[in-house]
């Protein structure tokens, strides 16, 4: 079995730093020479978070030889999300609340109790709120001797992650992975066929996920090619806005497709831990009496749905980007890399009917659009707003 730094892809370099750490570590009762909080950045799809859980395996590893093996139980169990001393922060909702932090700060202060270290991942860290930050950055300052947070998020920017914060932490910088990097990882790993691979690691954006999704899920393909197809039908007043419409329904199914199956497994699961189908005495008021805590999971529930959809729809307005940039790169005459080559022709004539302003101004309203819905602006009006915009640069 391969090493777990082997899950990596384009990230050499990162995979050279984290062993010595990791290694290091190993000296020291105390873990005196641990550093105990780290920050992982870089773009989707560069594998941070799965950097961050490599390195939590690498941390608890049991081998003699070096850390990181991929075969000892700690290993294994690290990589399979069931280590005990090993936790995964990944936030369902649209943040992470001060409520839930000061709970997994209070388990993470405990004394391991199998592996080397207590260890916490949080994931997308950029959506921590303030008194979250602020409850991190407390036992961030004054660690427990054997506990290592490890936080991934898309930059350094204070906008992802508070300067307090990231000062205390030591930074990980991973890169998007290259083209051929990600189409060798489709072909050796995934089996898949040489020309498949190269197509679907060219349209990506440098997500390997996203890559294996477009080269073997029709669905993929689809929301692609729609999340494309807006720009030219904002173009067109009598199509803009049934484009638009259509974009955000289609994120909506793809949210309810995403979330329904484990909804309905956890409200099962919480029923059934209520008393649900008890016949013993009290079983159905106990049942009326947990009214509250269904709510609460429906509430939740809502809020991982209403994620799910954004997401699903900020990558499409990023593709759509893509396109702008690459018609932006046609009008400067540049043999920059295209975002779509696939959609060479598109690009043209999409540079070719409206100036290099224009194309600059409809990539900001592109990201105004995702600063809208980052905002909990409604979908509906965010992309209507957005199709105005463009179109008003093709009239």
């Amino acid at each position: 079995m391969a090493g777990v730094f082997d899950r990596l892809v384009g990230q050499e370099h990162v995979e050279a730093e984290l062993t010595a750490a990791a290694t290091a570590a190993r000296g020291g009762d105390a873990g005196s020479r641990m550093t105990h909080s780290w920050l992982f950045t870089g773009p989707p799809g560069s594998g941070r978070s799965v950097a961050a859980v490599c390195f939590a395996a690498a941390l608890q590893c049991t081998s003699d030889g070096v850390p990181g093996c991929g075969e000892c139980q700690a290993c294994t169990t690290t990589m399979a999300g069931t280590h005990g001393d090993v936790r995964r922060i990944v936030p369902e909702g649209l943040s992470i609340s001060v409520g839930e932090m000061r709970a997994i700060v209070q388990t993470a202060s405990r004394r391991p109790s199998t592996g080397r270290w207590q260890i916490v991942v949080v994931e997308d860290a950029d959506r921590l709120t303030e008194g979250a930050a602020n409850a991190l950055l407390k036992v961030v300052e004054e660690p427990p001797e054997r506990t290592v947070f490890l936080l991934c998020a898309p930059s350094v920017d204070p906008q992802d992650i508070s300067v307090t914060l990231r000062s205390r932490c030591r930074h990980i910088p991973l890169v998007t992975p290259s083209v051929e990097a990600i189409a060798h990882v489709l072909r050796d790993r995934d089996r898949l066929d040489a020309d498949t691979a190269q197509w679907a690691a060219s349209i990506c954006g440098g997500h390997v996920g996203r890559a294996r999704r477009l080269a073997t899920d029709e669905d993929a393909r689809a929301r692609r090619k729609r999340a494309l197809a807006l720009a030219g039908a904002a173009m067109r007043p009598g199509t803009a806005y049934a484009a638009a419409e259509e974009l955000v329904q289609a994120a909506d199914v793809e949210a309810k497709e995403l979330t329904a199956g484990r909804d309905e497994r956890e409200t099962e699961e919480l029923r059934t831990a209520l008393g649900a189908g008890g016949t013993g005495k009290g079983a159905a008021g106990a049942l009326r009496g947990s009214a509250g805590v269904l709510k609460d999971l429906e509430r939740r529930q809502k809020s991982r749905a209403t994620r799910t959809g954004r997401d699903a729809l900020d990558r499409a307005l990023m593709d759509l980007a893509g396109l702008y940039r690459d018609a932006l790169a046609v009008s400067f005459g540049s043999t920059a890399t295209s975002n779509h080559p696939d959609m060479a022709e598109h690009a043209a004539d999409l540079a070719a009917r409206t100036t290099r302003d224009g194309l600059l101004r409809c990539i900001e309203a592109i990201l105004d659009c995702r600063a809208a819905l980052d905002m909990n602006v409604k979908p509906k009006f965010a992309l209507d707003a957005l199709v105005a915009r463009i179109g008003d640069e093709y009239r």
